[in-house]
């Protein structure tokens, strides 16, 4: 079975000055990365890493400068591959003009999905994320948390096989946090794929298999939870955070 996602010797930098003719900004430097099928992956690191590059890449959103990369088995400029995935952001941009059920019938048009099934899912999801009552509602109306919530819906209209959840429990209350962790052990029951990008370190090491840590756009560590929290000099449980601290100090000097 094909990787989720494979990044082999991925450099992107950012040009600036005029037409892009500056020295450019580094944000990513030869990162080589698989996220295996199945399974919940954390990606983590300190602000300004580069993990929202990583990701952008990944979903075509920007080219990367140099190097290859793979999603669900096919190259990126397979760009039918992008219909099997679900994205979450931590800030939307949904237009506000729209109500709960346009904006996810769009989304599922977007995703060549049949228009009878279309309909069925906007109806599943939005009572799944609680917001059935709220279908003809603009969502110019919504908090904060409840636009959170149809976002959720958003990104599993397609049924998706690689669901990216980034920084997803922004905003949300506690049902809404756990709404989302039901979400996503299903999808580890279900043999799918979840990458979690978040600062949530309780979250991460709750759901999560495995993770990476990216810091200053170079790939520094890569294993399961389970090894990480284990401190190697007296076997013993530690916190995720005192588990990354040196890591993202190591990072950092290098």
């Amino acid at each position: 079975m094909a990787d989720a996602a494979a990044f082999d010797q991925v450099v992107k930098t950012y040009r600036t000055g005029p037409f892009g003719r500056g020295a450019g900004v580094p944000a990513l430097r030869g990162v080589t990365l698989t996220v295996p099928t199945g399974g919940v992956f954390g990606l983590l690191g300190p602000n300004r890493a580069g993990k929202t590059t990583l990701v952008k890449l990944l979903l075509s959103l920007a080219a990367p400068t140099s190097g290859t990369i793979a999603r669900l088995g096919a190259p990126l400029g397979d760009r039918r591959t992008l219909g099997r995935i679900g994205y979450m952001h931590e800030n939307h941009a949904f237009p506000r003009y729209l109500s709960a059920g346009e904006l996810l019938g769009f989304y599922g048009g977007l995703s060549d999905l049949p228009t009878a099934r279309v309909s069925e899912r906007v109806d599943e999801l939005l009572a799944r994320v609680g917001l059935a009552d709220r279908r003809s509602e603009p969502i110019a109306r919504f908090s904060k948390g409840m636009v959170q919530r149809l976002g959720l819906a958003q990104a599993l209209i397609n049924d998706p096989e690689l669901l990216i959840l980034d920084e997803p429990t922004e905003g949300l209350d506690l049902g809404g946090r756990q709404l989302l962790r039901s979400v996503v052990r299903e999808f580890k029951a279900a043999h799918k794929t979840v990458l979690l990008v978040s600062h949530v370190l309780p979250e991460v090491e709750e759901l999560c298999d495995t993770l990476a840590v990216i810091v200053a756009g170079r790939l520094v560590h890569t294993g399961t939870v389970a090894a990480l929290v284990r401190d190697p000099r007296t076997g013993e449980k530690r916190s995720l955070e005192s588990a990354l601290k040196p890591i993202y100090e190591k990072g950092q000097a290098a």
